[in-house]
């Protein structure tokens, strides 16, 4: 687990951030110096091996158990943790890359309330097309960014769309921006609107 900026217990706000596959936390961390904002504590675990899961987010969800169900643990333990020191879910962003955005969305949709924050980036909702997505609860809210090239090698377009119109359905305030010719990457627009969403969270 890394951990930068303010302490647990002096935070207002945290930022759980999640990499991607074959990524280390110190990779995500490495967005940490253009979001650094007073008040917040970012924090990222590890993956074993680099990967939340081994396949793709695409294939049926029993073949990424059981890594996936452990993922999905290793952000509900970190926001019970967070919660503990004070740190409470609507003062949470939830931040992921690739792979790490899939889990992310994917965790929030099944666990519908109000956070601080989803920023999806490069990443849709796990599992087939067909997947049955009747998922309970309501986000009451909370600011939810999808960003994803337009052709995307990993991401088709549609997953991305799919899992915008759900989280709008969950109660999410949603924004999504396709980038032209990106290619599997962050840039500096995405950059932009996060610390928005920061500046914004702290402010309330």
């Amino acid at each position: 687990m890394l951990h930068a900026g303010e302490t647990i217990d002096q935070a207002k706000a945290a930022m759980v951030m999640m990499h991607g596959r074959g990524a280390t936390a110190n990779d995500i961390f490495e967005l940490v110096p253009n979001l650094m904002q007073p008040s917040f504590a970012f924090l990222a675990p590890q993956a074993a091996e680099n990967a939340w899961y081994p396949n793709s987010f695409l294939m049926p969800i029993a073949s990424n158990e059981p890594e996936l169900t452990s993922a999905l643990f290793t952000i509900e333990t970190l926001l019970a943790q967070l919660g503990e020191a004070g740190i409470a879910r609507d003062q949470i962003i939830i931040l992921g890359f690739s792979q790490g955005a899939c889990l992310s969305l994917e965790f929030v949709a099944r666990n519908a309330r109000r956070y601080g924050g989803l920023v999806a980036l490069s990443g849709g909702l796990i599992g087939p097309d067909d997947t049955a997505r009747d998922y309970a609860g309501s986000l009451d809210g909370t600011p939810v960014f999808l960003g994803c090239s337009d052709k995307d090698p990993f991401v088709p377009k549609k997953r991305v769309e799919l899992s915008a119109a759900i989280m709008q359905k969950l109660g999410g305030d949603v924004t999504t921006k396709f980038y032209p010719n990106l290619a599997h990457t962050i840039n500096l627009d995405e950059i932009r609107i996060i610390r928005s969403m920061m500046v914004a969270l702290t402010a309330e």
